[in-house]
């Protein structure tokens, strides 16, 4: 018969894995509660780093429909849900991994599919959605002022050419008014 407890705890990690946008699995032993509440910080409202037991995790995962990272869950497991941009929270443990050899990076789950370690890495190296949007915005700054220019061009040359013939006749009605009193 299972514990109340235990069934509430299932229950919990199964609505952070429904409620979130991945998660990243890590192996934390030989972290101090010091080095975790300094993940913790670094991973900031983006995700939520939970350590559980294996068992429930398992349970929990399968409640909630995941598949393929049943082999993740073995030795002290630590989970982050990530509830913001996967970027963010994939960013900070990679770093907080190159600070302490004691965090280990299993894998994750991200949109349906079970992550590698790579593809966790890869992730961590993509430029955030702010910087990715800003980049899109000044391309298209870009393109539409040389739009603007390429549609007052024309209208330039035209004053141009118009400026160009008004001197002309300037100079031809000059030259013709020159030459008519040396005619008299």
């Amino acid at each position: 018969m299972a514990k109340p407890d235990k069934v509430a705890a299932v229950a919990e990690i199964a609505e952070s894995f429904r409620s979130s946008s991945a998660t990243v699995v890590t192996e934390y032993t030989g972290l101090s509660v010091t080095q975790l509440s300094q993940l913790r910080r670094a991973l900031g409202t983006s995700a939520k780093y939970r350590v559980a037991k294996n068992t429930l995790v398992k349970r929990a995962a399968e409640d909630a429909g995941l598949e393929g990272i049943e082999d993740l869950f073995v030795g002290p497991t630590a989970i982050a849900f990530v509830h913001g941009e996967a970027v963010d929270a994939a960013k900070a443990l990679r770093d907080f991994a190159k600070d302490n050899n004691a965090l280990v990076i299993k894998g994750g789950y991200m949109d349906g599919k079970s992550l590698s370690v790579d593809e966790i890495t890869k992730i961590a190296d993509l430029d955030s959605r702010e910087v990715l949007l800003s980049k899109a915005a000044g391309a298209f700054k870009a393109k539409l002022s040389q739009a603007a220019a390429l549609f007052q061009a024309p209208a330039s040359q035209v004053a141009r050419l118009a400026a160009a013939l008004e001197e002309k006749q300037r100079n031809a009605t000059g030259t013709e008014a020159a030459e008519a009193p040396a005619e008299s």
